[in-house]
Order: structure tokens, then sequence, then C-alpha cells
């Protein structure tokens, strides 16, 4: 039998009266279902329900309401509240319930992304749809589709700390290709607003590498951007796709990446000057890709390379030789790039501003690791054995009346 719409108050009654036990609700998801159409035709005038229900208790039934309402085109004046109402929904509604029709919160969770983005207030969604991947989420493995809107909100708000913390899950079960493509690709964005670039790296990876069966433009743009951060973070970048990569991706990915292929090869001949009049020259095409600062950054990154060759080979260098040797226009200039790799725990040197000598130093990480530590234990207790040997030896000479030289 269909449940009872032929007003608000009946409709409320209905939500009020079966939003108790498991198997009531249960019921009124069924009835629910059976009157969706009249409920979304009448959305204008169903919405005053949403007043008179609590969204904690009643949760199936304003959900069904709620989805109604954000379906159809949302009047700019309206859309505030909107995401109030919605905002509100997620962080009350009860888990058990909204699961019973988990398409529809993810409508709506939706609809909140798309205004909070017309809205230009991105950090809004920020929290509630952190709440909301919680909420639908059946494990810490299972990628949900509000994964990418959470990360892209993140990404327009610059909540880069935000977005990483939920990169930190293993990802083992996906529901549709496209999340999976849209959670990597946005999530090595968050990284790099992180500078974790080996992460970055890693998720785009797995989108040029997933497999697919024609070509979509999210591994495009995930190609270009792992060829970037593999030379701003290893200096160097192999052109090989690895054996499990899909024929689609091998044979395309390079075609539709032309310039950033040939400012790779650029990059590999180390030559500043020459890598500095290409960037200049497609200037317009990797700023029309939005990756123009991450360019700039492959630049940097040459000299960077650069001065650390130096230490391979130098244990100290002035300014202005690191300045002529890493093709560097000033000393001052080769000094802000040394300042930035000290900084940044890339290199360690130390720098006399009197003489503007660089003095190159070891590692000091080097001493701290595990096995370094236990060896400097072991070191203690055979140079403490030692002693103690001597000590007896030294005993037994005073009382020979003799001196033995250890």
């Amino acid at each position: 039998m269909n449940l009872n719409v032929n007003s608000v108050d009946s409709l409320v009654a209905e939500i009020q009266g079966l939003s108790g036990s498991t198997q009531d609700v249960n019921h009124l998801n069924n009835l629910l279902k059976q009157s969706e159409d009249v409920i979304r035709s009448q959305a204008a005038t169903f919405a005053s329900c949403l007043t008179r229900l609590d969204a904690s208790l009643h949760s199936l039934g304003y959900l069904y309401v709620l989805e109604a309402c954000t379906a159809g085109p949302i009047p700019e004046a309206q859309a505030n509240e909107l995401v109030l109402s919605v905002v509100r929904f997620i962080d009350m509604c009860s888990v058990e319930q909204i699961r019973l029709v988990p398409d529809k919160f993810i409508s709506v969770c939706k609809r909140l992304h798309e205004q909070v983005m017309v809205l230009g207030a991105p950090m809004r969604a920020v929290a509630p749809l952190l709440t909301a991947i919680r909420k639908i989420q059946l494990s810490s493995e299972h990628l949900t589709p509000l994964h990418p809107d959470f990360l892209q909100v993140c990404l327009s708000a610059k909540c880069y700390k935000i977005g990483y913390s939920i990169l930190e899950d293993d990802i083992l079960e996906v529901d549709q290709p496209r999340d999976f493509f849209l959670y990597c690709y946005y999530g090595g964005m968050i990284c790099i607003g992180q500078k974790r670039l080996a992460k970055a790296l890693e998720l785009f990876h797995n989108v040029v590498t997933a497999p697919m069966s024609s070509m979509n433009a999210i591994a495009v743009e995930a190609y270009k951007k792992y060829i970037l951060v593999s030379l701003i973070h290893l200096r160097q970048f192999s052109a090989s796709f690895p054996k499990y990569t899909s024929s689609v991706a091998q044979r395309n990915l390079k075609n539709f990446s032309q310039p950033y292929i040939e400012l790779a090869n650029s990059y590999s001949t180390g030559n500043i000057s020459e890598l500095e009049a290409f960037v200049q020259a497609n200037q317009e095409k990797f700023e029309n890709g939005n990756n123009l600062g991450l360019v700039k950054q492959v630049v940097s990154s040459m000299y960077k390379r650069n001065i650390q060759r130096l230490t391979q080979t130098y244990l100290t260098l002035s300014l202005q030789d690191i300045a002529n040797t890493a093709q560097i226009n000033t000393p001052k200039e080769a000094e802000m790039h040394v300042l930035e790799m000290i900084e940044d725990g890339e290199i360690f040197a130390t720098i006399n501003q009197k003489d503007g000598m660089v003095r190159f130093l070891e590692d000091p990480e080097q001493y701290k690791t595990c096995e370094m530590i236990e060896h400097i234990d072991s070191s203690i207790q055979r140079y403490d054995i030692r002693i103690a040997k001597n000590h007896e030896t030294v005993k037994e000479a005073d009382n020979n009346g003799r001196i033995y030289v250890m």
C-alpha cells in the first residue's frame, strides 16, 4: 500500500510514527520508495516537513524530503539556506537510517559540494563532507563517491592538512573507477600542497597505471603532473611505463603530453639556459594547464640538482663558485637556493656570511638510525669491558709491583 502523502501533516505523521524500531524504519523505507515520485513532484510543498522533523530521530524520512528538495535547480537566494540545512542534517543524521538509502545521502552531499562552490565558500563543506564519508563508509578501506568531492573542496579551500588525513587510509574497495581516478588525482594535488612529493608521485602513478579501456582526461592531467613532480622530487624522469600499464595509456598518454615530455628531455641535458628558454616559449601551454607553478619549481629543482652534485665533490665552496658551476645568475641567488635546500633537509651546510663561503657537512641523520645506535651501543659496551679488564690488570700490577701498558 502507498504512503498517505495527501498533505504535509499526513507525511510528517507517517515518518514520525515509523521511525522507532528497525522493523518500522524498514517498513517506512518501503513506503517512501513507493511514494517517491509524489514527494519529488511536490517537493516545494513538502519542504515545510523539514521544520517539523528531527534529523537525528527521523533521518530516513528527512533524507527523502531533503533529497527531493535538492534535486532540481536551486535559486541563488535559497542556496545559503540549503547549505545550512544539509550541513545540519549530515551532522545529526542516524548512520543506521541513512545507510538504507546511500544513493540519496550521497546525492544530497554532492549538492552541498556544488552549492558551496557556487557560493565561493568551499571551506563550509570541508568538515561536513569528512563527517559524511565516515558515516557512509563501510570500512576505512572503502572508497566512497564522496572522497573526490571532499578532496576537491579541501584543495579549493587550501585545507591540505585535513585533506591529507584521509589519504593515509589504505583503499582496497572501489565501487566506481572514476571515483578512484579522481581520488588519486586530487589526492596527489593535496600532497603537493603538503610537500609530500613521494606520496603525490604514488597517487599520480596509480592513475597512470590503472586499468582503462579508453583514454580519459583525468589520466592525462595526472601524467603531466607525474612528470613534473618526478623532476622536482627525483630530479629525473623515466618515460617508460611499467608492464602492468594498460595498452591504451601506453599508446596515448605521451601524445597528449608532448610539451611535458619535451620539458623532461630538456631537463635531462642539465643546461639551465636551454630549459628556461623552453619554458618561456611554452609558457602559455603550461599556464592553460594550470601547471606553470610546478614548471617553475622544475626549473628551480635543476639549480638544486646542480648544487647537490657539488656536495659530492667539495667540502667548501664560495657562493660565487656555486653560482658559476650550477649556472645560477648571481651569488645572492645561489645563497637563496642553498638556504632553501638546507631548510628542506636536502643538503647539510653552513654559510659564512662574512666571506661568502659554504661548508658542506655530513648528514647528521645517519647517526640517528637504529643500526647506527646499535653499533654505537655495542662499541660502548666493548669499551666498558676493556676498561674493566684494564682496571683488573692495573690492580694485579699494583699487587705484584709491576705496571702493564695495555
